[in-house]
């Protein structure tokens, strides 16, 4: 037939119904493209919102703390001898709007802390020609103080102050309370003046120290006892006898529990005095604190009464507290040191609700410093002398400072998360009371004196230990689950089986959770044995049924359609479960003398704890399964046919076919199954919640709990204050995980991308 012949077929494909079909299928193709990113963008943006948000809400842990001057202005006088009065006292009241000033002359002046004007004058109840020669509060948040007077007495008073609101304005009323009564106690029947003074105030006693004018030094317990309708205080005076001390004595501590004494001379000792024993104090230690045979510039107890801040002439600043030494005896040692320019210490001011403090010196430099964090917030000069008196609100928000001119000057203090470092966060801390310095998360207490612990290293520690005892449970199941899927398993069971195994990803994790927390972990507890005879037999009898299997006559092995085997071993390991659970009980009794938890506990020195790790691998694990398995069976099934037939009609056996030709070209898919596997146990949140014991310890014993950092998450952030630091260190712990994710599966893609380049050309 002729090319041309008028009887051959034309085709036209530019009929205008084939230029529609193509106009609408370039049209889906551009929106499909478009879509897909658009999707593509949308998935990168909300990553890095959620990375800018978490930054938003950590950045401002690491910022420095910053000082503002807000007002100066002429010290407010007395209404008696306004040219001699001394201030002895400074402070404000809780909400920085009201000041007091204690003065020699015995007039107690409230004045508003922006502008100095005088809100109230009160004198105190003191013997005509006595004046006020020294004032102690008892602690940093304390409004009790004792005052010592030129003839050898001691007065004790409080602040106080009533909020009110006429015409809807907040009014402040400050008033002086006398606890103890208006008359002065009696400490030096020689009439001395007392030249420092210290007191603490306990439910059961009251204890007040003094150092007169002639060196002596004085301390006194009173014992309260209540009258019957509790409406008296009745108190019995006791002496408590002092050593003798090394020097000029220029402070005395006594410890909230009125357990300990702190002697601090002049030439830089302190005398540690044990009162527990308040008839005999025993002088526990006598100690040098200043460095370079200095002498103390200022020593003050910061917030608790534990730790004990030092600075001396030599510009040298230190926290010391009590630790039991190697022979189980208390001794005061020295914990940290912050850095300082040298310049003479004047001013030690521990904050009234955090473990900071304030230090003022010779040249009027200010610094700001953290305990626990081990930080400078902030070193800045602010006065051209030295300071006379200093005092820090309650809020640590207004710093008020009297100059040797009989000037105030007020600063407004920015400092709001001077706890968190980094070493506070990733490194051992030495915190009070401790022996030694270790990881500790504890985020809140009961008290102010509560010294926070923000460690992540107990938080990260148990997200890691949970994942590995779930990946030890999980991947070795899902992956030769899904070999055996994939590969050898007939058609018609795998319809049945892969579906299976992926619906038990549907369950929620916080049924498990509880399910693995009310049963599971209560019968791990009872049958301990038979759970570890149950990971060893299990193996050995299904490989003895296989190899038994084997022996089989050709009549019994074909009976069962090919890739049907494995049902078969569905009562192999229902009947060796059986076994080993009910074989529990007597092993318990032959090997571990009944009790295999005692066992561990008195015999290896293993702690047990019935919410543990096993809990948490078996149950996260049972969760983690569905996710591998469905991953690599997929991987493995798409691995085309013609290379593993090509290799079996090479002549290779089954099993080299599956480990040298399928296993490696599904290797990318494999690793990425087991990284997700990894991905989602990290993350998991409800079944640690709920199977562990929540507690945040590093420790890596299979039969002890921990806390993970999702978990960390989901239980404080509902209680955290906002915009706290608590809450703040939440959102980076949020960051950690995100960024330990993001790292994991950037690692991952690139293993991925080096294995499918290796292989693909398989």
């Amino acid at each position: 037939m002729k090319e041309n012949s008028p009887n051959a077929p034309v085709i036209d494909f530019d009929t205008p119904a084939l230029r529609m079909h193509r106009k609408i299928r370039s049209y889906k193709d551009k929106v499909a493209e478009v879509g897909v990113g658009v999707g593509g963008i949308s998935v990168i943006v909300a990553i890095l919102l959620i990375f800018l948000y978490l930054m938003y809400e950590v950045v401002p842990l690491f910022k420095s703390a910053s000082v503002e001057p807000v007002a100066e202005y002429q010290v407010p006088a007395t209404s008696v001898r306004p040219d001699d009065a001394k201030t002895l006292y400074l402070a404000t009241e809780e909400q920085g709007e009201v000041a007091i000033r204690l003065t020699s002359v015995g007039e107690v002046v409230f004045f508003n802390a922006a502008d100095g004007q005088v809100v109230d004058r009160v004198q105190l109840n003191l013997p005509e020609g006595v004046e006020v020669t020294s004032v102690q509060p008892e602690g940093p948040a304390s409004t009790l103080m004792a005052v010592g007077l030129s003839n050898g007495n001691l007065l004790i008073i409080r602040d106080r102050y009533r909020i009110t609101y006429p015409g809807n304005e907040r009014l402040i009323t400050p008033r002086i309370e006398y606890p103890y009564g208006e008359e002065p106690i009696v400490i030096s029947e020689a009439g001395q003046a007392i030249t420092k003074v210290a007191l603490s105030d306990a439910e059961e006693s009251l204890i007040l120290s003094a150092v007169t004018a002639d060196k002596k030094a004085y301390m006194v317990q009173f014992v309260k006892e209540e009258s019957l309708f509790g409406d008296e205080v009745t108190l019995t005076r006791n002496e408590i006898t002092l050593p003798v001390v090394e020097g000029n004595l220029h402070s005395i501590l006594i410890s909230p529990d009125q357990q300990w004494a702190y002697l601090a001379s002049e030439k830089g000792t302190i005398d540690v005095l044990d009162l527990r024993e308040k008839d005999e104090p025993k002088l526990n230690a006598r100690l040098k604190v200043t460095e370079q045979n200095s002498a103390i510039g200022d020593v003050t107890f910061q917030l608790g009464g534990i730790s004990v801040l030092v600075g001396d002439q030599k510009g040298h600043l230190s926290q010391w507290f009590l630790v039991r030494d190697e022979q189980n005896e208390w001794a005061l040692k020295k914990i940290r040191s912050f850095d300082h320019d040298g310049t003479p210490i004047s001013l030690i001011i521990p904050e009234h609700r955090r473990k900071g403090f304030l230090m003022m010196d010779a040249k009027g430099e200010l610094g700001i410093y953290s305990t626990t964090a081990h930080r400078t917030m902030l070193t800045e000069k602010l006065l051209d002398q030295q300071p006379a008196v200093a005092a820090i609100s309650p809020r640590a928000d207004l710093l008020i400072v009297q100059r040797q001119d009989g000037v105030i000057q007020t600063f407004e203090v920015h400092n709001e998360h001077p706890e968190v470092s980094w070493k506070a966060l990733w490194d051992k801390v030495w915190y009070e009371s401790y022996e030694e310095p270790e990881y500790t998360w504890q985020s809140s207490a009961s008290t102010n004196d509560f010294e926070p612990k923000f460690s992540l290293m107990p938080l990260a520690f148990g997200t890691l230990k949970a994942a590995f005892y779930a990946m030890i449970v999980a991947t070795p199941l899902a992956i030769c689950g899904a070999v055996f899927t994939a590969y050898f398993m007939a058609p018609a069971m795998r319809r049945k089986v892969k579906p299976i195994i992926e619906l038990m990803e549907a369950l929620p994790t916080v049924i498990l959770g509880f399910l693995a927390g009310l049963f599971l972990a209560p019968f791990v507890e009872g049958n301990l044995p038979g759970i570890f005879a149950l990971l060893l037999l299990l193996p050995i009898g299904m490989v003895a049924f296989g190899f038994a299997w084997a022996q089989m006559p050709d009549k019994v092995r074909h009976a069962i359609p090919d890739g049907w085997q494995a049902a078969l071993l569905i009562p192999v390991v229902l009947l060796v479960s059986w076994f080993a659970l009910g074989m529990s009980s007597h092993l318990e009794i032959v090997m571990f003398d009944g009790d295999m938890r005692t066992w561990l506990s008195n015999d290896l020195g293993i702690p047990f704890d019935q919410r543990n790790a096993l809990v948490v691998g078996l149950a996260m694990g049972f969760a983690v399964i569905p996710t591998i398995f469905s991953i690599t069976e997929d991987a493995i099934f798409a691995v085309p046919k013609h290379l593993s037939y090509g290799s079996l009609a090479l002549g290779a056996t089954p099993w080299q076919t599956l480990t040298r030709v399928v296993l490696p070209t599904a290797s990318p898919g494999i690793f990425s199954a087991v990284m997700i596997g990894m991905g989602r146990a990290v993350g998991e949140t409800m079944i640690v919640l709920m199977a562990t014991g929540n507690t945040p310890i590093m420790d890596a014993n299979i039969f002890e709990g921990m806390r993970t950092l999702a978990a960390n998450i989901a239980v404080e952030v509902p209680e955290s204050e906002v915009g706290s630091s608590h809450y703040r260190i939440l959102f980076l712990a949020a960051f950690v995980l995100f960024m330990f994710t993001f790292v994991v599966n950037t690692i991952a893609e690139m293993v991925r991308q080096r294995l499918r380049k290796k292989y693909g050309a398989l």
